[in-house]
């Protein structure tokens, strides 16, 4: 079964920076493509970032040229680096793998809250 696990979330000034990681471990073969969503209150889950197994990166407008996404296959890990965080980066961000073309389910999330 594979659990992923996400952590680097907390509290943040707005223009302040925070690096978030996740973790897959279990049965889990070939991986695609990691990549990072996030969800804020009241809204749907929203694409951030993603990267492919060949370190090819895709991100959201709102998110472009202050994220960075990067990946360590070897243990499976992706991690996203945030700067320039604004208020509305505010939202439980979730790791995303991709095994065969298919999700595997979601970790727990980790929140990020960026204030004034």
């Amino acid at each position: 079964q594979v659990q992923l696990v996400e952590s680097g979330g907390g509290l943040v000034q707005a223009g302040g920076s925070l690096r978030l990681s996740c973790a897959a471990s279990g049965s889990i073969s070939s991986i695609n493509m990691m990549g990072w969503w996030r969800q804020a209150p009241g809204k749907q889950r929203d694409l951030v970032a993603t990267i492919t197994i060949g370190g090819t990166t895709r991100y959201a407008d709102s998110v472009r040229g202050r994220f960075t996404i990067s990946r360590e296959n070897a243990k499976s890990a992706v991690f996203l680096q945030m700067s320039s965080l604004k208020l509305e980066d505010t939202a439980v961000y979730y790791c995303a793998v991709f095994s065969g073309g298919v999700r595997l389910p979601w970790g727990q999330g980790t929140q990020v809250t960026v204030s004034s």
